[in-house]
């Protein structure tokens, strides 16, 4: 087997990276330049998302050169990239995947996915992206994937709950404190949102607002932070609100989350645009309409955001028919015939300019006290640059998750994040990767 080198880095507005080494072959070999005629063939597709059925079929339906078979797989956190890990190396992998970006440096760096530079007409796909979102999907210099969602993070509060207290909506977490002190008074035994400690992502998303840095280059090395200044800042912010009742620890998704929405228990949940339909769904019959309102995060004194979720569609390693897969995402991620296609899936905030309107007449957002799509607008122009994620999401996300699991009794949010700290550094290096701190 050849040694090759991948460079691992976000390029654009989140900086070069790294030179890390993996097995492989070399990331051109398999497609060196576009081809001249149009691609046709057959490709197979693997999403875990809602609706991409119908995409596919209209995709289909659009022309007759390519033809694609889909095939719905479990979501990541359900084994659904184990098994698309395994088939790409067994050499029995689709040709298209969906890949979430804190997932993508993985498939990059084990070279599982194909670089789309040569595939696709950049100057139609992947230039007009903003560079927040593209470079989620660029790593020394390469794309690896068109960005589909871009999934601000967003928080959303019972606007009747902050009238009782007589707060308007928190613009500084300061102003977030303050509310959440006089919610207590005005309504006792009521939190003005939850901590959810089976949510790496969301700690990782407030970080990321703050300026945080989990994962970054350190010459031929990662350099690992995850509880840096100002992941300890936000920790030990978190951790007053939790001590203070301000917030309520419980997992979200969690039987317990949803009745303490629905019986008003929780005032705002911290969440992203996809949200939306989850809130609605958990508090149905309990004549919440008009209550509910988009907001942006508040922030550190200076308009900031990060993303929260968020996938990318990719031509796996080992395609069969790479022009033609890459044919197919450029028309799944660009198109707005595949948006129309899709339907009403939620509260969509698509990454590629002009597609979101689309996806927004799908959605019936009368349920919501504002205009929500303005909010995910604004929350989206404000993102921190600078994030980048690491090159194996799955060891960092279990090592939150499982030091997470003591907040309720011995542990602080401080010493979770040392904790997930350690076991990250240690994780990685059992890999094979230089890691420093």
């Amino acid at each position: 087997m050849k040694r090759r080198s991948l460079l691992i880095g976000a390029a654009g507005l989140f900086g070069t990276g790294l030179l890390m080494t993996a097995c492989g072959t070399d990331d051109n070999q398999a497609v060196t330049n576009a081809p001249a005629a149009a691609p046709k063939g057959e490709v197979t597709f693997w999403s875990s998302l809602a609706g991409m059925d119908k995409v596919t079929e209209a995709f289909n339906a659009s022309q007759s050169d390519i033809k694609v078979t889909f095939e719905s797989v479990p979501n990541g956190a359900s084994g659904g990239y184990a098994k698309l890990s395994t088939a790409i190396t067994a050499g029995n992998g689709p040709d298209v995947s969906t890949i979430e970006y804190a997932n993508l440096p993985q498939f990059v760096s084990n070279g599982q996915v194909e670089p789309l530079d040569k595939l696709v007409d950049k100057a139609a796909s992947v230039d007009k992206y903003y560079e927040q979102i593209r470079g989620l999907v660029q790593f020394g210099g390469a794309t690896y994937g068109l960005p589909y969602d871009a999934a601000p993070m967003i928080m959303w509060y019972r606007k009747d709950l902050l009238d009782k207290a007589g707060v308007g909506v928190p613009k500084t977490w300061a102003d977030f404190e303050a509310a959440g002190k006089a919610l207590q008074q005005a309504v006792p035994g009521t939190y003005l949102a939850s901590f959810n400690p089976n949510e790496p992502t969301v700690t990782a998303a407030l970080a990321w607002q703050a300026g945080g840095k989990w994962f970054s280059a350190a010459g031929d090395s990662w350099k690992v932070g995850i509880n840096d200044a100002s992941s300890k800042k936000i920790a030990d912010f978190w951790q007053k609100l939790i001590d203070a009742k301000i917030v309520k620890v419980e997992q979200s998704f969690s039987d317990e989350w949803s009745m303490d929405l629905a019986k008003g228990n929780v005032a705002g949940v911290l969440g992203a645009n996809w949200s939306a339909t989850g809130i609605q769904k958990r508090v149905e019959g309990s004549d919440q309409k008009g209550a509910w309102i988009a907001a942006e995060v508040p922030n550190w004194g200076t308009p900031a955001g990060a993303f929260y979720g968020g996938s990318s569609f990719n031509v796996a390693k080992g395609s069969k028919n790479p022009a033609a897969a890459a044919k197919f995402i450029q028309f799944l991620a660009t198109d707005q015939a595949a948006v129309a296609a899709r339907g009403n899936t939620g509260s969509a905030f698509l990454a590629f300019p002009g597609l979101t309107a689309t996806a927004q007449k799908a959605y019936d957002a009368s349920f919501f006290g504002n205009d929500i799509y303005a909010v995910f607008e604004a929350a989206y122009k404000v993102i921190t640059p600078g994030w980048q994620w690491g090159p194996n999401w799955e060891i960092t996300n279990t090592a939150i998750k499982d030091a997470f699991g003591k907040l309720s009794t011995s542990s602080t949010i401080g010493a979770a994040l040392d904790s997930a700290q350690k076991a990250t550094v240690e994780g990685l290096k059992q890999t094979g990767l230089s890691v420093t701190q």
